[in-house]
C-alpha cells in the first residue's frame, strides 16, 4: 500500500487546521456578519424612511429615538448623549459648569424662579433670593420660558449677564451676576446634632469627596465629636475612586472594599485601601434610603460588612453595576454598563429586576428563593439581589392628603413669595418658629385655593361604593352611602386645623430656605427626621450599638 506522499500530508494538515480554527471561531463570525447585516439593513430602513416617509422628518431625532429604544432594552444606565448633552454629562460628574450658583426652577404659573442660591456663589453674593422670578436676560425676554432661561444662564466664567427680576408681589428690581465656575460641593453640611454626635451630609462622589469628608470628620472632632452619622440619603453615587477613599477612613489599609467582574477580563478589579484609617473606632452610622446608589451603596456595604458601622433608614436603590464613558463619533459619547461589582462579603446588591419598583423608587419585594445569604466579618446574615438593607428600618414619615396636596401644588412656595407681612428671624435656623399670626396667615390666605386630596376614608368610602353598586341591594342604602361621602367630604379650614403641627413643619421648612439657605434648612430639619432621631439614639447607647454589630 503506497503512503500519502508528503505533499498530500501537508495540504490534509492545512485543512485539518483550517477546520479547527473554523469550528473555535465560527460562533464568533457569525456573531460579527449579525452585527453587519443588522447594521446594514438598519441603515437602509432609516434612508427609506427618511426618503419615502409622508412628513418631513428630523433625522438627528428619529436616530436618537432608535438609539434610546434599543439600549433601553439593556438595563437603565446605558445610554446615548448626543454632542448638544456633553455639557451637562460633565457637569454631572464633576459637579463643575459656568453659572450663576443658583437652581432655577420652572415653578407655579410656568414662572422661571430662583429655587435656591448656592451659599458663597455669584448668585448668592449679588442679592438673589430664594422666589425671584426671572423675566429678562441681557434684555432678552425669558418670562415663562425655562428652557430659553438656562441657555443664558450658563456661558463664560468672568463675563457678567443682567437679569430682570421681580420680587415679592411686584417690586422690579436690575440685578447684574457674574457668571463664574461653578464647583459644588460634595459635603454641603457638617455640624454637631447634639452634644457629642456629629453629621457630615454626603451628597455626591465628585473629585476630592473623600478629602471633603475626612476635613468634616476632623473638624467635628475637634467640636467634640464621640459618635458620626454619615447621610447618604438622596446621595446617586459617583466615582468608583471616592467610594473607596471613604471606606479608607474608617477601616484600616490593605482591606477590600470592592471587587467588579465583567464580560473582558480587563474589566474585573478588586479595589482596596490604600492608606492609613482616619478612625476605626468611632462609633458610625449611615443613613440610606430608596434613593441611595451605586458609589453610596458600596461605602454602605463596606461598613456592614466590617461591622464598622449600623445603617439605618430604608433599603437603598439596588444598582450594583459600573458604567465607563465612551467616546463616540462626532463628540458624542455613550455610557455604557461594563462590569457588576461584589462588596467584600461577596455580594451584588443589584436588583435583580432593573424596571419594576416601588412609588417611592425603591427595589419591590424579592422571592426569597431568588436571594442568595452571605456573612458580615462577625457572621452577621445579609443578602444580595436587590440594595442594602438597613440594621434599622424606620418608615417614611406619613403626609395627611392635605399637606401632600398643598406640597405637590407648589403652595407653600408661593404663600412665602406673597406674604407682605414680618417675619422674625432668628440668629440660629434651628431657633426659627411658625407663629400663630403666621399660620393665621396661611390659612387665610389658603381659604380661596382650590385643593383636590382624598383622605383614607374617602378612598374606603368610595370602594365601598364601588362594590355596592354592582349588587341588586344598592338603591337600599344609597341613601346612606351618600350620607357617608358627605360626612368624610373635605372641610379646608377643619383639616388645615387638624394637620396644624405638620403643616407647621413644612412652613417653617419654606421660610428657613429663604432666610438660611440649604444649610439651614438641613440644620433645621433634624428635630424632626426620624432618621436622625434615631441614629443618635442608637449611637448614644453603646452597649445596643455593639450587641448589633456583635450579630447578637
Amino acid at each position: 500500500m503506497r503512503k500519502p506522499s508528503i505533499k498530500k500530508r501537508y495540504v490534509l494538515s492545512i485543512i485539518v487546521s483550517v477546520f479547527l480554527l473554523w469550528s473555535f471561531t465560527a460562533p464568533q463570525n457569525d456573531k460579527y456578519f449579525e452585527i453587519l447585516k443588522n447594521l446594514d439593513i438598519f441603515a437602509t430602513m432609516y434612508k427609506e424612511v427618511n426618503a419615502n416617509y409622508v412628513d418631513d422628518i428630523n433625522p438627528n431625532t428619529i436616530m436618537e429615538t432608535g438609539i434610546d429604544a434599543m439600549l433601553s432594552t439593556l438595563d437603565p444606565y446605558t445610554v446615548y448623549y448626543p454632542e448638544d448633552q456633553i455639557e451637562d454629562v460633565r457637569t454631572e460628574n464633576t459637579g463643575q459648569y459656568g453659572g450663576i450658583g443658583a437652581v432655577i426652577g420652572e415653578k407655579y404659573d410656568k414662572k422661571v424662579m430662583v429655587v435656591m442660591p448656592n451659599k458663597g456663589f455669584a448668585a448668592d453674593r449679588a442679592g438673589l433670593i430664594r422666589g425671584d422670578e426671572i423675566i429678562s436676560i441681557n434684555g432678552i425676554d425669558v418670562a415663562n420660558d425655562y428652557d430659553k432661561a438656562s441657555e443664558y444662564l450658563r456661558g463664560q466664567a468672568s463675563s457678567k449677564i443682567e437679569l430682570g427680576i421681580i420680587r415679592g408681589s411686584n417690586e422690579s428690581l436690575t440685578i447684574e451676576v457674574e457668571l463664574e465656575k461653578i464647583e459644588l460641593p460634595n459635603v454641603p453640611y457638617f455640624g454637631m446634632v447634639s452634644e457629642d454626635v456629629g453629621l457630615i451630609k454626603l451628597t455626591g462622589f465628585r473629585e476630592k469627596a473623600s478629602r471633603e469628608v475626612k476635613s468634616a470628620l476632623r473638624a467635628l472632632k475637634k467640636e467634640g465629636a464621640e459618635h458620626i452619622i454619615i447621610d447618604l440619603r438622596d446621595n446617586g453615587g459617583g466615582l468608583l475612586g471616592e467610594a473607596v477613599n471613604i471606606s479608607n477612613l474608617f477601616i484600616e489599609k490593605g482591606e477590600l472594599v470592592v471587587t467588579t467582574k465583567g464580560k473582558l477580563k480587563e474589566m474585573n478589579a478588586t479595589y482596596k485601601t490604600l492608606n492609613v484609617a482616619t478612625d476605626t473606632d468611632i462609633p458610625v452610622a449611615v443613613l440610606v434610603n430608596s434613593s441611595s446608589a451605586s458609589a453610596s451603596e458600596i461605602v454602605a456595604g463596606v461598613m456592614q460588612d466590617y461591622d464598622r458601622g449600623v445603617l439605618i433608614g430604608r433599603k437603598s436603590f439596588g444598582k450594583g453595576l459600573v458604567q465607563r464613558t465612551m467616546p463616540l463619533s462626532y463628540n458624542s459619547q455613550m455610557k455604557v454598563t461594563i462590569a457588576k461589582y461584589y462588596t467584600p462579603s461577596g455580594r451584588c446588591i443589584q436588583a435583580i429586576d432593573y424596571s419594576n419598583r416601588n412609588e417611592d423608587g425603591s427595589v419591590g419585594k424579592i422571592a426569597d428563593s431568588l436571594k442568595t445569604a452571605f456573612q458580615t466579618n462577625n457572621g452577621r446574615v445579609v443578602y444580595d439581589g436587590g440594595g442594602v438593607d438597613p440594621d434599622f428600618l424606620t418608615p417614611m414619615r406619613k403626609m395627611a392628603p392635605i399637606t401632600r396636596s398643598i406640597l405637590q401644588s407648589d403652595l407653600f412656595f408661593r404663600f412665602a413669595n406673597e406674604y407682605n407681612g414680618s417675619v422674625e428671624v432668628p440668629e440660629a435656623a434651628v431657633d426659627f418658629e411658625v407663629t400663630e399670626d403666621l399660620y393665621a396667615a396661611f390659612k387665610n390666605w389658603m381659604s380661596d385655593k382650590e385643593l383636590i386630596y382624598t383622605s383614607e376614608l374617602q378612598e374606603e368610602v368610595a370602594r365601598f361604593k364601588e362594590a355596592a353598586e354592582g349588587t341588586n341591594d344598592y338603591q337600599k342604602i344609597s341613601e346612606f352611602i351618600a350620607q357617608l361621602e358627605g360626612a368624610v367630604s373635605n372641610d379646608l379650614v377643619s383639616d388645615l386645623d387638624a394637620n396644624k403641627d405638620e403643616i407647621k413643619i413644612f412652613l417653617k421648612d419654606e421660610f428657613v430656605a429663604r432666610n438660611f439657605l440649604d444649610e439651614g434648612r438641613l440644620e433645621a430639619s433634624f428635630e424632626n427626621d426620624n432618621d436622625v432621631i434615631k441614629a443618635i439614639e442608637v449611637l448614644t447607647d453603646s452597649q445596643n450599638y455593639q450587641k448589633v454589630l456583635q450579630g447578637n
